[in-house]
């Protein structure tokens, strides 16, 4: 019960203030404006059409699900010639007209690519795909993009490769989709800090967080009885945060909302949405750690910058630094970033994801155990 009434008083806190709610809605607005913004200056006001000339070897049923994708998006029509044709009969050719302009991307399928996946091939032979474009051509790219999508959430029992001929615009792509879970944690941490800052540090300077500690409440209940609050109320600020990424991916694409549900599948933004679900209390726990061992909300918010600009420094690696081995899942905060990234840019792990997901978790009940033998020390709390 006395764990309830805590609860019950950081809500009322909240809720009695509507500049707070307003400082929960503002991360994924300010998404949204950015990346609508970007994707508007990419590709021009208004949805592209399209008109896709594709080479395909081999045979797979993916193709009906891109044609049916394709169709999906006004104004868009794909052709698909598949190998050998009138002029082109070898890949090589095939690939000669992709980098030349004259076609907008190659699909080559390993025999038996279908029957492989559904387990009723012969051998033990691993089927494969490769997609090869050329992201300086709009066109390809556009293609490239809503192909690849359905391609890596079509199955994860083949081998899938992608070949760009312009690497530097391939690089650039990815790059975008980096910076993406950058901005996501940075805003999301804006909004913990928010409502988070004074949790303790503000009561410690008005004298109310002495009435409680002399009450017969457990400091176990006490932390608990501001982190799970603080977290609840930053969920809106993560809701919205994932609106705003939702919401702006077709814009900053280039196509329609069904081309991008498609490309990112959903899969992937459940993975999103369990991502940024698992950072928002981590990082409430990490800042009442530091309002706990402030003694002001001035001096709370001096350590807090030093913490926020950590966060950015965890967060920003991922967008710079490739070749990130799958230690990352054990790094609070930065697991997080990695596998959003990975989600965006069609290289989604899903045990990097769920692991992640759980650490998260665990490492905010130990930050929960450390603010709770923090408010046992009066050292701390009283300055003795």
């Amino acid at each position: 019960m006395k764990l309830l009434a805590l609860m019950k008083k950081e809500f009322a806190r909240f809720f009695g203030d509507p500049r707070l709610l307003i400082t929960m809605i503002v991360p994924g607005v300010l998404i949204y404006l950015i990346y609508s913004v970007m994707g508007n200056a990419i590709f021009g006001g208004g949805e592209a059409r399209y008109d896709f000339r594709v080479y395909v070897s081999g045979e797979s049923a993916v193709v009906d699900v891109i044609d049916a994708a394709v169709a999906s998006n006004e104004g868009w029509t794909a052709e698909f010639i598949y190998l050998p044709a009138d002029g082109v009969q070898t890949v090589d050719e095939a690939l000669e007209r992709v980098n030349g302009g004259q076609a907008d991307a190659l699909l080559v399928f390993s025999e038996g690519f279908d029957e492989a996946i559904a387990g009723t091939g012969a051998g033990n032979v691993v089927p494969s795909a490769d997609l090869t474009y050329n992201s300086e051509n709009e066109t390809s790219a556009a293609f490239a993009s809503l192909a690849r999508g359905i391609l890596d959430n079509y199955g994860r029992t083949f081998s899938f490769t992608v070949n760009d001929f312009a690497e530097s615009a391939d690089f650039a792509r990815n790059m975008m989709a980096g910076l993406l879970p950058f901005l996501i944690v940075i805003f999301i941490f804006s909004a913990c800090m928010s409502v988070t800052l004074e949790s303790v540090a503000g009561e410690k300077e008005r004298g109310t967080l002495a009435t409680i500690l002399v009450t017969s409440a457990r400091r176990t209940d006490i932390a608990l009885g501001k982190v799970l609050p603080l977290s609840c109320v930053s969920l809106i600020g993560a809701a919205s945060s994932f609106l705003g990424v939702i919401l702006s991916l077709p814009t900053l694409m280039g196509i329609s909302v069904g081309s991008a549900v498609s490309g990112v599948g959903a899969l992937g933004y459940l993975m999103l949405l369990l991502l940024i679900v698992s950072v928002v209390p981590l990082i409430v726990s990490a800042i009442a750690v530091v309002s706990t061992l402030s003694h002001t909300v001035k001096e709370a918010s001096g350590y807090t910058s030093v913490l926020m600009l950590l966060m950015m420094v965890l967060s920003i690696v991922a967008a710079f630094v490739s070749g990130i081995g799958d230690w990352v899942v054990a790094v609070p905060v930065l697991n997080a970033v990695v596998c959003m990234q990975g989600v965006l840019t069609g290289a989604m792990s899903i045990w990097k994801c769920l692991v992640s997901f759980g650490l998260n978790f665990v490492y905010t009940a130990l930050l929960v155990f450390v603010i709770a033998r923090l408010l046992s020390s009066e050292r701390v709390m009283f300055g003795k």
